[in-house]
């Protein structure tokens, strides 16, 4: 070290010590995704508000019978969701009859998001179904929806993942007090 100039060995010194930094950056990053980063399954609710224009007397094939709904999508993750424009799928026994267009979002990190949609029935679909007439007179029609919300979770404005957010929602409208009660399960995907 006579000429001013740093030796082999504080090189090499220099460069495990960096090297062990970089190590445990790595590893508490690492620790950090797998813990407290892991993504948690969005909780999706159906809130549903009622049966409107809704005239038993008057069915016909061409009538539809709107159920309004709010859908709460709580999401419990540090990053945020941003989803596109999809369809939910309303079956009954096994048979499409009605669909709801859920329009594209972003779910901050940490929040709960209220959507306010209609679910269009087909009537026409539900009076050729032959389980009608003993669901009917059992006093409730349960029916099944289904929902992908496919887009994109951001976690700290740097790492960008594809997801997928499977919903599934068993619903049962009962038909003297025109109420509707359902159960949703959720699914995320990346």
């Amino acid at each position: 070290m006579a000429n001013g100039k740093p030796s082999r060995r504080s090189h090499k010194l220099c460069c495990a010590v960096t090297a062990i930094f970089f190590v445990i950056i790595v590893i508490v990053i690492i620790t950090l995704f797998f813990t407290i980063f892991k993504p948690k399954d969005p909780k999706i609710s159906l809130y549903p508000e009622g049966i409107k224009n809704i005239d038993f007397s008057a069915l016909t094939p061409n009538v539809t019978l709107s159920l309004g709904t709010v859908i709460a999508i709580e999401n419990p993750n540090y990053g945020s969701f941003k989803y596109k424009n999809t369809t939910s799928y309303v079956t009954y026994h096994g048979e499409v009859v009605g669909e709801a267009t859920i329009e594209q979002r972003y779910v901050p990190a940490r929040h709960k998001l209220n959507i306010t949609t209609s679910v269009e029935l087909m009537a026409g679909k539900l009076l050729i179904n032959p389980h009608l007439l003993s669901d009917f007179s059992g006093g409730s029609l349960n029916m099944t929806s289904t929902a992908v919300l496919p887009g994109k979770v951001i976690v700290l404005n740097i790492f960008k993942f594809h997801a997928t957010v499977y919903n599934n929602c068993n619903i049962s409208v009962f038909i003297t007090p025109q109420t509707v009660e359902s159960i949703c399960k959720t699914k995320l995907k990346l």
